[in-house]
């Protein structure tokens, strides 16, 4: 039975509003979106787009993204690409390979520009030995040149890290740590075969403020199974107390069509009703009256982080690995990294493109024996693409469109080009989600936790799903 919600921070946040708006739509992690994709952009068009961005594009700094696949369990909440296997002797392999992926590309690309945002994830990077993590850096050190600035992260696993993996990888020079929480209630995390007591996750905290790690991240996720206002009001209270400097908080994805193991969830047992909504509301209050500033998409920090001053001065960017702080700027201004991913399933986004990895080891060990470029498929972007792009980004990061940036940039009228997409926000603005002037909108601080549903009809290959559709594209937006 749905539990009354706690009051919203903004009145105009209610139930109703919540519904009408929850609808099925894209996270934006890239536009065009991952579905439209295609497999004829293969090895030969990857290789042509990292020599077509070492030259002409102000050369862009690098973003780097290694994807280590292997879990010894599997989290039911989990879509991520993972293998589970307990016998770690699959990664020495893995790595080999790796290394040898990682020589391809370096092999073409322009490693004079500086990584300025580097990331481990997976999986559970810490499933490598010490040994292995230390090689696999120090291969990396030996092709990519670090900014004194970057941002050098890693996810763990409270569950399987060590205190000499955390010393390590501070040594190595990581300096911020993500971890999964998800929710510290222990029947949820029975539900979810995540077993990660509060005193687990604390000691794990601990270890790494002591060893002097410049940001630690939390991700929680709402909607989960046996979870209710109540439970989750407990979580939140214990992860404030932590105090993690950043707080990523997930709408849990049903969706066992596309994950079979979730089909070991009980569906009876999700959040039913409007429960779901109730806790995201307690949850978006409880952390905002904590002192966290909702950034937009999900992402929660500290004031005095650099998300949120980022937000404030404008200048945020968002890739697959998150909002970042860390860019360059593109000749039409945009903020941009070239993001290269290594590894299994891994996705890079060089300026104009997209390619992303085969998805199954033995495909992927395939194409690197036979010296080719791992690639399944991938996308280059047409000048509309990259208009359409730089809009919904605008939204996302910045909160805000100015037409005289993007007219500037893309020599188009934005009025005239955009008038469907313009006239579909007269709803939104009418339910307080964005304010005008001469030059443009800006989305309220209620609009940016509908920002999804305002950058939605700026794309162009959207066709929303209707509400008897089974399997949907997308997730629910709220």
């Amino acid at each position: 039975m749905a539990t009354q919600a706690a009051p919203a921070t903004d009145s105009r946040l209610s139930h109703d509003l919540l519904e009408k708006y929850n609808t099925h739509g894209p996270r934006y992690t890239s536009y065009p979106t991952a579905p439209i994709w295609t497999e004829a952009f293969g090895p030969d068009a990857y290789r042509e787009a990292i020599e077509t961005t070492n030259q002409g594009q102000a050369l862009l700094p690098l973003s780097v993204y290694t994807h280590i696949p292997f879990c010894e369990s599997q989290c039911l909440f989990c879509s991520c690409n993972v293998v589970i296997t307990k016998q770690h002797e699959h990664a020495e392999k893995y790595l080999n390979y790796l290394y040898r992926e990682m020589e391809q590309v370096a092999q073409l690309m322009d490693k004079q520009r500086q990584v300025v945002q580097f990331h481990w994830g997976g999986g559970t990077p810490t499933y490598l030995s010490l040994e292995q993590m230390e090689q696999l850096f120090t291969f990396q050190s030996k092709w990519f040149q670090f900014s004194p600035e970057s941002e050098i992260a890693i996810e763990v696993d409270p569950r399987v890290t060590t205190l000499e993996q955390l010393k390590l990888l501070k040594d190595l020079g990581f300096n911020r740590i993500s971890m999964g929480v998800q929710d510290f209630n222990p029947q949820v995390q029975e539900a979810i075969h995540r077993i990660q007591p509060l005193a687990m996750t604390a000691k794990t905290v601990d270890a790494c403020r002591q060893l002097g790690f410049e940001s630690l991240n939390f991700d929680l996720i709402y909607g989960l199974p046996y979870q209710s206002v109540e439970s989750f009001a407990q979580t939140l209270k214990e992860v404030i107390e932590i105090s993690p400097d950043r707080i990523a908080l997930y709408n849990f994805a049903y969706v066992p069509w596309l994950s079979p193991h979730q089909k070991r969830i009980p569906e009876q047992a999700l959040p039913q009703g409007h429960e779901k909504f109730d806790i995201f509301l307690l949850a978006l209050n409880t952390l905002r009256d904590a002192g966290y500033v909702y950034i937009g998409m999900d992402h929660f920090a500290k004031p005095n982080d650099d998300l949120t001053i980022a937000l404030e001065e404008k200048r945020l960017h968002r890739n697959f690995m998150g909002y970042t702080v860390q860019h360059g700027v593109a000749s039409n201004g945009a903020y941009e990294t070239d993001l290269y991913g290594f590894g299994v399933s891994a996705i890079s986004n060089l300026y104009g493109y997209y390619a992303q990895n085969l998805k199954k080891l033995p495909h992927y060990y395939e194409y690197i024996d036979a010296k080719t470029l791992p690639v399944k498929r991938g996308y280059a972007l047409s000048p509309e693409d990259l208009l359409r792009r730089q809009v919904i980004l605008s939204i996302l990061c910045q909160g805000e469109l100015r037409f005289k940036d993007i007219e500037a940039a893309f020599g188009i009228s934005v009025k005239t080009h955009f008038a469907d997409a313009l006239s579909q926000l007269e709803g939104p603005t009418s339910d307080g989600f964005l304010t005008w002037d001469d030059d443009g909108f800006q989305l309220t601080p209620l609009g940016r936790i509908f920002s999804r549903n305002i950058a939605m009809p700026f794309d162009a290959y959207l066709k929303q799903p209707q509400a008897s559709e089974k399997h949907p594209v997308f997730s629910k937006t709220l």
